[in-house]
């Protein structure tokens, strides 16, 4: 293994662990019944979900470059 597939494994074990901690906001209940009337309604993320989603979206980004990088030095 090279130093680059340490990487992508260690983004890639990261990148669950953050999409683990995050919450729901929808019910598999609600989807059945429809009870939720507002499910596109804009709600803003605050505090710790707003440091999740954003951690979110870099270590996927870091993820899609280190698995490119390390199929191109392959």
């Amino acid at each position: 293994m090279e130093w680059i597939d340490y990487i992508v494994l260690i983004l890639s074990i990261a990148l669950i662990a953050i999409v683990m901690m995050q919450n729901s906001k929808d019910d598999i209940n609600d989807a059945f019944n429809g009870s939720k009337s507002e499910l596109f309604k804009n709600q803003k993320t605050r505090g710790v979900e707003l440091v999740l989603q954003r951690a979110t979206i870099v270590l996927g980004i870091l993820f899609i470059a280190a698995v490119i990088t390390s199929v191109a030095l392959h």
